[in-house]
């Protein structure tokens, strides 16, 4: 009882720091508001210019941070559960890069941005991103299937994915033009600036849902951890937890990083930080990670907005110089907790 009103308490403590920095996040940058005027503006009490600064660019930023986060991090402690591997996320299993290649087709061999036809198509580079990461997930699951849904098959199956789509989108690279490749580019480094109101209640439709899905499932990846035998020994259908937890937790990687481009490392980072400071029972590795992870998107993007300003750097490329010196101090210094 004693460890369970820690890990509560730790629960608790993360919820109010995430409040502290969305507030702090809608309050820096190139224009600083006041604390006071922002609650002001959200309560509806004041239609001044700043107002727009915050509904219109502000706010949903910060909530698509916190979203983001948290489908992410999510995602990746369920992976790294159901595959009973610290290296399981959604960048390892190939999701991130068969969204990149998506994104490089709808460019260069769509011609998004340079064929005058394709722009009444809304969101067609989101669509193919999304598109490509759920046929990398199709054909992990069907080889899953077909060798039988263990661990090693679904991470191998990964691994030569991902090896797959990175090719492939080196191959696109390489035939663009200028324009189709800076397109490229700028949309794998991942940049939640992209995101709008429409896109948000898009997100919060599929992550939200799938978080309770994946609250629901916390006893049987508690017992997936023990091993299969010892799953199936106690009820759990293996092989149906694993699979659907992988296609629901790579449905939101996919849709995520559709609309924000690649966010490395939140899904891989996050879980250990949260098995490193509370353990890994999975009742409360589940929701921590998700706030954890929201804190951190959230404070990578305010100072990506801050660190050069009024230079904006996308939030991609300081996740990957956060998480990686993270990741390995995590590996050389952390104990086990698998």
């Amino acid at each position: 009882m004693g460890q369970i009103r820690k890990k509560t308490l730790f629960l608790l403590l993360c919820f109010i720091i995430l409040i502290v920095v969305a507030i702090a996040s809608i309050c820096i940058g190139t224009v600083q508001i006041d604390p006071y005027e922002v609650f002001l503006i959200l309560l509806g009490q004041d239609s001044g210019p700043t107002s727009i600064i915050i509904w219109h660019i502000r706010l949903p930023r910060v909530i698509a941070a916190i979203l983001a986060g948290m489908g992410l991090a999510v995602a990746g402690a369920v992976m790294q559960s159901i595959l009973m591997n610290p290296l399981g996320s959604p960048y390892t299993l190939g999701i991130s890069h068969s969204a990149g290649f998506g994104a490089a087709f709808a460019f260069v061999v769509l011609g998004v941005g340079t064929n005058p036809t394709l722009q009444s198509i809304p969101y067609l580079v989101s669509i193919c991103a999304f598109g490509f990461s759920l046929v990398a997930v199709a054909i992990i699951i069907l080889l899953a299937k077909y060798r039988g849904a263990s661990p090693e098959t679904m991470i191998l199956s990964g691994v030569a994915l991902g090896s797959l789509f990175t090719a492939g989108l080196a191959s696109l690279k390489y035939f663009a033009e200028d324009l189709q490749l800076s397109a490229i580019v700028f949309w794998m480094f991942g940049d939640l600036s992209r995101v709008s109101w429409n896109e948000l209640s898009i997100m919060a439709i599929v992550v939200l849902p799938s978080i309770i899905f994946f609250l629901y499932n916390v006893w049987n990846y508690k017992a997936l951890v023990s091993g299969d035998a010892t799953a199936k020994s106690l009820g759990v259908d293996v092989e149906r937890v694993r699979i659907t937890s992988l296609f629901v937790a790579s449905l939101v990687t996919a849709l995520i990083v559709s609309f924000t481009g690649i966010i490395g490392f939140i899904g891989l980072v996050v879980p250990h930080i949260i098995r490193k400071t509370i353990g890994g029972d999975d009742r409360f590795l589940m929701p921590a990670s998700c706030i954890v992870g929201s804190i951190l998107l959230l404070v990578s993007d305010s100072v990506a907005r801050t660190i050069l300003s009024p230079v904006i750097l996308p939030v991609g490329i300081l996740t990957s110089f956060l998480g990686a010196p993270l990741f390995l101090y995590l590996v050389i210094v952390g104990r086990r907790y698998w």
